[in-house]
């Protein structure tokens, strides 16, 4: 089935987004993590579109959405959950089942917070919500940052936006790295080495502690919702490690958690598979 690609404008900025299935179809929400864009979707879309309507949009600041400077623009976590959520209205998404990875969980767990009937299923990839789910090693530096930014602070971090920072992103933790097409992170890196783009980025990952403030938040929705979820983790992440899928079923019991033999990007080894996972798990969650 093919996938459009289309843009709709939100508050006056531009949303690029991928759209695929059958427009009366239940809604599969698809949100990215750093530093790619609805790009990482493009193996999985084609494996659920016969189902579902699916639509994954760039994050302001990535991919083909609009970049605008950080003089003009707020790049907050809260920011682009707001502008996501006004995203999904723009387009008459009532209820949607959720797919999120690395950035795309606290944006997703936040539109969640202000719209919980709105959310019919949850699917998280390396998209974290519990302090145990954070990498020592990988994010000793961000934490510092977010503590006290500062040249200093900063310059650790820059090193993420360098294409052997995003590379590694992409690579570590596989055990087959000729597996992943070198065109996963040349495209990333090439969009991430835009002018302004390392602005935006900092600006975005100093907030990252206000996603970690609101993680009593997303555990008292898991908890009063029981919201249908589904962990298919790369078991290998160093940034998101296998902890924090585990951790979901102290607060949903019945959370299904599937740990893979890759790393942060599993979509890229691993989609079919991950496909099969969701058709099974939506096709037992979502009500008619």
């Amino acid at each position: 089935m093919s996938t459009a690609h289309r843009t709709v404008t939100v508050r006056g900025h531009e949303v690029a987004y991928r759209e695929a299935g059958p427009a009366d179809a239940p809604v599969l929400l698809l949100l990215h993590g750093f530093p790619s864009s609805a790009h990482m979707f493009r193996d999985l879309i084609p494996l659920l579109a016969d189902r579902y309507r699916v639509v994954a949009p760039d994050h302001i600041g990535f991919g083909r959405s609009a970049t605008p400077p950080p003089t003009d623009f707020t790049y907050t976590f809260e920011t682009l959950a707001a502008l996501t959520g006004k995203f999904t209205e723009k387009l008459g998404l009532d209820r949607f089942a959720l797919y999120v990875q690395d950035y795309g969980a606290p944006i997703g767990l936040r539109l969640a917070l202000a719209h919980p009937d709105r959310v019919t299923a949850i699917v998280t990839q390396n998209g974290n919500a519990y302090e145990e789910g954070l990498g020592r090693d990988a994010w000793a530096p961000v934490l510092d940052l977010v503590a006290h930014r500062t040249p200093e602070t900063e310059a650790p971090v820059r090193e993420i936006y360098t294409l052997d920072g995003i590379k590694w992103q992409y690579l570590h933790g596989v055990p087959d790295p000729s597996l992943v097409s070198p065109d996963a992170y040349e495209h990333d890196a090439a969009l991430i080495a835009r002018p302004g783009q390392a602005e935006i980025q900092l600006d975005l990952i100093s907030d990252y502690g206000s996603n970690i403030a609101l993680y009593p938040a997303f555990h008292a929705y898991f908890r009063d919702s029981q919201v249908p979820l589904l962990a298919t983790w790369g078991a290998h992440d160093e940034i998101f490690v296998p902890a924090g899928a585990l951790a979901f079923q102290r607060d949903l019991p019945k959370a299904e958690v599937h740990l893979l033999p890759t790393g942060h990007f599993a979509l890229e080894t691993h989609a079919a598979q991950i496909a099969a996972l969701m058709r099974d798990f939506l096709a037992r969650s979502l009500t008619p």
